[in-house]
């Protein structure tokens, strides 16, 4: 068993959206809490056809480490997480994690991120640095995760290996200070909007290797419309930090 989460930090939180993940949000669970028994878990379910809601609520009777939060529309990952997240800081919870319900991150990783924690204001479970990995994934899907965090790193001037990865650990005062509620990114863009506004107010951001496995259950969410979202934004985004850069440089000189 992996070792308890460091109790100074406070009670961890695990935030796991869902939409038609009835077969595998139960194996997720119970993987976690033989990983990490004292872990508490919030289900963030869109109002899932399948069930997936219901099956969460009977998780939760069975067990007070599992809650669950039914919102009436697929909205999006982003507005799931900022969801749970405030739930998260209104109950005072001391460190808050993301983590897909597909069981494509590895509950018995969690520790590596929790372990890194004492010395960082963000942990990324990241699969592009020395030790991580993916299993599973066909090439065009290696590729584009690829290009994406390549192509965020450039634009953003990021010195970070993974910008698009969704295992992540984060002080609740790190999300604090986020501005969760003027988040607008509704796909997987959402994890670069929370990593760059991170960075930008100088928080300290430490990536930890995972093993990412491709899912053996269900259909991905990921789309061309999510993909063209993260594009336009990051673009957006850096193209402010050039013009900043270039403000600043033209201040600099006139002084």
């Amino acid at each position: 068993m992996a070792q308890q989460p460091d109790q100074e930090l406070g009670q961890v939180l695990v935030v796991i959206p869902t939409y038609n993940e009835r077969d595998n949000i139960g194996k997720i669970v119970k993987r976690l809490h033989t990983a990490l028994p004292d872990v508490h878990v919030l289900v963030v379910d869109d109002g899932s056809p399948d069930g997936t809601g219901q099956l969460a609520d009977e998780m939760a009777a069975a067990d007070d480490r599992v809650h669950v939060m039914h919102r009436t529309e697929k909205a999006g990952l982003g507005a799931a997480y900022v969801a749970g997240f405030q739930w998260a800081l209104d109950r005072n919870y001391g460190v808050i994690c993301e983590m897909d319900a597909d069981g494509s991150h590895a509950p018995e990783q969690l520790h590596r991120l929790l372990d890194a924690l004492p010395q960082a204001d963000l942990v990324l479970g990241s699969r592009w640095v020395p030790g991580g990995e993916v299993v599973n994934w066909p090439t065009q899907r290696k590729l584009l995760s690829l290009g994406g965090s390549l192509y965020s790193r450039l634009a953003l001037g990021a010195n970070i290996r993974d910008m698009t990865g969704g295992y992540r650990a984060f002080r609740a005062d790190t999300l604090r200070k986020l501005n969760l509620a003027s988040v607008a990114s509704a796909g997987y863009c959402f994890q670069i909007d929370l990593l760059w506004r991170t960075l930008e107010l100088g928080f300290r951001v430490r990536e930890v290797p995972i093993t990412f496995l491709e899912r053996e259950f269900g259909e991905s969410k990921m789309s061309g419309n999510i993909v063209r979202e993260a594009l336009i934004r990051v673009t957006k985004w850096g193209l402010r930090r050039r013009g900043n850069q270039v403000k600043d440089l033209f201040t600099g000189k006139r002084k």
